[in-house]
């Protein structure tokens, strides 16, 4: 007997159910009607790289743009530096447009479902500028460290959305040298922490450039292809 990805969806399984001292039998969705087939998330995957290509321009961007504030604050104190960083940290989105034109990827007319997660855990991620200002009010030493970890999040729903890990190692890693740099180079807080989100970003912008697209996993052949029981 041949099944199909709808099977899965229109599954269905019986529950006998008390009522009024009588067994009634009620239709209900199985587990597997919550869970969407691998092979549908795949061609998901596979639609959203289509259109972003690599998705290098925003890792290039913000990589410039850090390189940016590490300079700065070697020639500038560090509330100016900082101030740069804020500055800076918005014009990453208008210059990744910019790049993205030049690479032909698509950040704003990509119409796929996976392109709106990860537009929805950005406005998350730049929620976050509510404490980000507030703390430049009060101890403008923490708002790097904030905005160093603050501003990768969104990386580990990218690392979902595309089927590798790197995002998640870019977040890792990028949290783990941020703090340790704030903490072990007091007197160089934003130049280090700038070179460990720069470090990153290097890491992220060569595994995207060099990982192989397109690929299915196991789960992804095995779903797609015809079953027979």
């Amino acid at each position: 007997m041949i099944t199909t990805e709808f099977d899965h969806v229109t599954k269905r399984s019986d529950r006998t159910l008390p009522v009024d001292g009588l067994e009634s039998t009620t239709p209900s969705l199985s587990v597997d009607a919550a869970t969407p087939p691998t092979g549908h998330l795949g061609s998901l995957r596979a639609d959203f790289e289509a259109q972003a290509g690599r998705s290098l321009s925003l890792p290039i961007a913000g990589a410039l743009v850090w390189a940016i504030v590490a300079v700065a604050a070697l020639l500038v104190p560090d509330r100016i530096a900082t101030m740069v960083l804020v500055v800076g940290s918005g014009a990453i989105f208008p210059l990744g447009l910019l790049i993205a034109r030049a690479l032909g990827e698509r950040l704003m007319n990509n119409d796929s479902p996976l392109a709106a997660l990860m537009g929805m855990s950005v406005l998350m991620v730049n929620l976050l500028w509510a404490v980000h200002l507030t703390l430049f009010s009060i101890d403008v030493q923490l708002v790097p460290l904030t905005l160093a970890i603050g501003l990768g999040l969104h990386w580990i729903v990218f690392s979902w959305v595309i089927g590798h890990p790197l995002g998640v190692i870019h977040t890792v890693a990028r949290t783990v040298l941020v703090t340790a740099a704030w903490w072990l180079l007091p007197d160089n807080r934003i130049e280090a922490i700038a070179f460990g989100v720069v470090i990153t970003y290097v890491y992220a912008i060569l595994a995207l450039a060099t990982r192989r697209r397109g690929s299915s996993t196991v789960a992804d052949l095995m779903e797609a292809a015809p079953r027979r029981g």
